[in-house]
C-alpha cells in the first residue's frame, strides 16, 4: 500500500486516541472535583496559617482530610485523579507516536518535507505542539495541562483530516528554497511554545480568579499557584519570541529568494507582524507593575488567537501570495 494511505490512516487514528486522551484528562478534572483534601477556603486558609502552613501540602505529604471526609475517602479520590491522569498521558503518547508516524508517511510519499499545504502544516504543527507538552510533562510534571492541550490536538488534526485534507502534490517554485524550511521549523517551534504559553494564561486566568475569590476547589487546587503558572507561562512566551522574531526574518529572505523582495506588505506578512507586536507588548505587560498577572495573560490569549488566524485564517480568507498553503 502507499505511504499517503498509511499516512491519513495514522493521522484519523491520532484524533480518536487524542479524543480519548482528552476524555480521560476530562474525568481527571472531574475526580479531582470530589477531592476537598487541598481546598484553600478562607477558614481553612486561617487554620492553616496558625499552624505555620500554607494550607497546602507539600509534595508527597498526606493533607488531612476535610470536615466529614475519611482519610480513606480522601486517598481513592486522589488515586482516581491520578489513574485518570497517567492514562490521559498515555493515550497523549500514543497520539503523538501515530500523528508522527503519519507526518513521516506523508513525507515519503511526496518525496519532500510535509509542509507543502495547509493540511500538512496543520499535522505537523500539532506534533510539535503534543512534543513541546509531552516534554513538559517529562521534565517538569505538566500533567495539569493535558485538556486543554489533547483538545486542541484532537480538533486540530480533526480540522486536517476532513476539512484542509489535499492530496500529495509537488511543492509549488515559490518552496523550493532551503530558507522555505528554516522559516518553518522555527515557526513550528516558536508556535509550539506560544500554543502551550497561551493554554497556560487561560488557566492562569481561571486559577488566579479562584484564588481572589477564596476558593480554590476541585481540579484547580491540583494546579500550581497562580504566581507559578503566570512565571511559566512568562518562561515559555520569552523563549518563543526570539523564535518568532527570527521566523519573521527568514521569512522575508525567503520572500527575496521567491518573488525578489524582503517585504511587499501580503497578508501573511503583515499578520505575522501584528503577532509578533501583539507578543512583543505581551513581555512589555509582563515587565510592567501595572499590567502583570491578569491583564498579561489576556494579552498572551490575544496572541494565540492571532497566531492561529495568521496559521488558518489568511489562509483560507485572505487571497495573497502565500493562497497555495489554502485548500
Amino acid at each position: 500500500m502507499r505511504f499517503e494511505y498509511y499516512s491519513s490512516l495514522s493521522l484519523v487514528l491520532s484524533v480518536v486516541v487524542y479524543a480519548l486522551a482528552m476524555f480521560a484528562h476530562a474525568a481527571e478534572w472531574a475526580a479531582a472535583r470530589r477531592d476537598t483534601s487541598l481546598e484553600t477556603e478562607p477558614e481553612r486558609q486561617l487554620v492553616g496559617a496558625r499552624a505555620g502552613g500554607s494550607g497546602r501540602p507539600s509534595p508527597g505529604s498526606t493533607p488531612a482530610p476535610a470536615a466529614g471526609e475519611s482519610p480513606e475517602g480522601s486517598g481513592a479520590v486522589r488515586q482516581r485523579v491520578e489513574q485518570f491522569g497517567r492514562v490521559g498521558v498515555a493515550l497523549t503518547l500514543v497520539g503523538f507516536l501515530l500523528s508522527v508516524v503519519g507526518v513521516v508517511c506523508r513525507g515519503l510519499a511526496a518525496g519532500r518535507a510535509p509542509w507543502g499545504n495547509m493540511f500538512e502544516f496543520t499535522t505537523s504543527a500539532m506534533v510539535f505542539i503534543v512534543a513541546a507538552y509531552l516534554l513538559m510533562v517529562w521534565k517538569a510534571n505538566l500533567r495539569w495541562l493535558g485538556l486543554p492541550l489533547t483538545l486542541l490536538a484532537a480538533v486540530g488534526n480533526g480540522l486536517a483530516v476532513t476539512v484542509f485534507y489535499v492530496a500529495v502534490a509537488p511543492l509549488v517554485p515559490a518552496l523550493h528554497s532551503v530558507w522555505f524550511l528554516i522559516h518553518i521549523v522555527a515557526a513550528a517551534v516558536a508556535g509550539a511554545a506560544f500554543n502551550v504559553g497561551g493554554l497556560m494564561s487561560v488557566l492562569y486566568l481561571l486559577r488566579k480568579r479562584a484564588e481572589d475569590r477564596g476558593q480554590v476547589r476541585g481540579y484547580l487546587a491540583w494546579l500550581p499557584t497562580a504566581r507559578r503558572i503566570d512565571l511559566l507561562t512568562y518562561r515559555f512566551h520569552a523563549f518563543a519570541f526570539p523564535l518568532w522574531t527570527f521566523t519573521v526574518a527568514a521569512g522575508a529572505v525567503w520572500a527575496e529568494y521567491a518573488w525578489g523582495r524582503y517585504w511587499g506588505w501580503d497578508p501573511k506578512e503583515t499578520w505575522a507582524l501584528v503577532t509578533w507586536v501583539i507578543y512583543a507588548c505581551y513581555l512589555h505587560a509582563r515587565s510592567t507593575a501595572g499590567w502583570r498577572g491578569s491583564k498579561a495573560a489576556v494579552v498572551a490569549i490575544i496572541g494565540l488567537a492571532s497566531f492561529w488566524f495568521n496559521f488558518v485564517g489568511i489562509n483560507l480568507l485572505v487571497s495573497g501570495l502565500h493562497s497555495y498553503a489554502g485548500v
